[in-house]
């Protein structure tokens, strides 16, 4: 049995699969396990506390997990351990997420594309059909992660703050939110995992898009991204399409693709949950 991982800092989907391809179980989701910010004992803890992977852990033969936070060795090898403690007879990969929206979102296994992760965090990197190319590496949610979760979380509220919300959408904030300044602070500087805190936000974007305002914001993250981040592809941008992958890229795909037209780069294909994708790539590289 293999186990198949997406792995992000809010959430990580596992699949297993048997030998003959078929799914083994159903879907297993558990907190995310960014290594790159959540120590080991609570990676630990993580994975032990689903009844449903311990129950099959000793015929995990291969795992192959693709995450957040995975991009350095470090933080990847230290994940790798928990997962090699925890699954004693299985073989373990561990790739950075970029591999899975990758393999999720190219028509095939030797396309050339731009692929761009918009989730919780954000990435974006060049596949040439056969290797993954990073101009620019990652700091994280304090410095980058342009146009994610977080990043919007963090525009929110500082808008809120700073008085610039329209009156509605301030009231429609207040109502779905605890917005109160101590509570904010405890979360973010008090537990565990601050960018999926100030990602918990963004849903709000998406449930009130009707308002200018708010697709301003939207556009204005993805407009920032693209200036970061696709165009120092500049060259590869003119013959190879802009896959995206991540929730918040499924859910912004009308501004991304009116962004695209701005900045001159041709968007390909929107995966929302790139595990899809990876069961299929692994079922046929059995």
């Amino acid at each position: 049995m293999i186990l198949i991982t997406d792995g992000g800092s809010t959430k990580c989907d596992w699949i297993a699969i048997d030998n003959n391809g078929n799914q083994a179980a159903e879907k297993i989701r558990t907190k995310g396990l960014n290594p790159a910010i959540i120590e080991e004992k609570k990676l630990n803890k993580t994975i032990k506390k689903k009844k449903a992977l311990m129950k099959m852990a000793s015929e995990v033969t291969h795992i192959f997990f693709y995450g957040a936070g995975c991009g350095t060795e470090k933080p990847r090898q230290l994940l790798k351990g928990v997962l090699e403690i925890n699954f004693p007879n299985a073989l373990v990969e561990v790739r950075e997420d970029t591999y899975a929206a990758v393999r999720a979102s190219i028509n095939s296994v030797d396309e050339a594309a731009i692929v761009c992760i918009l989730g919780t965090g954000s990435n974006c990197s060049y596949f040439d059909g056969r290797q993954l190319h990073q101009k620019i590496d990652s700091l994280g949610y304090m410095l980058m992660d342009d146009a994610s979760g977080n990043y919007y979380g963090k525009q929110l509220i500082r808008d809120y703050y700073f008085n610039k919300m329209p009156d509605t959408i301030r009231l429609a904030f207040e109502h779905k939110h605890n917005l109160e300044a101590d509570f904010i602070k405890y979360n973010l500087y008090k537990q565990a995992n601050p960018s999926a805190y100030l990602a918990s936000f963004a849903e709000f974007m998406f449930l009130n898009k009707d308002s200018e305002y708010i697709v301003n914001i939207i556009k204005n993250g993805i407009r920032v991204f693209s200036e970061n981040m696709i165009l120092q592809f500049k060259e590869e941008i003119k013959t190879v399409p802009v896959h995206f992958a991540g929730s918040i890229a499924f859910f912004a795909k009308d501004e991304i693709i009116e962004v695209a037209k701005e900045y001159g780069y041709t968007v390909g294909n929107f995966v929302r949950r790139p595990i899809d994708g990876l069961v299929d790539y692994h079922i046929k590289n059995l």
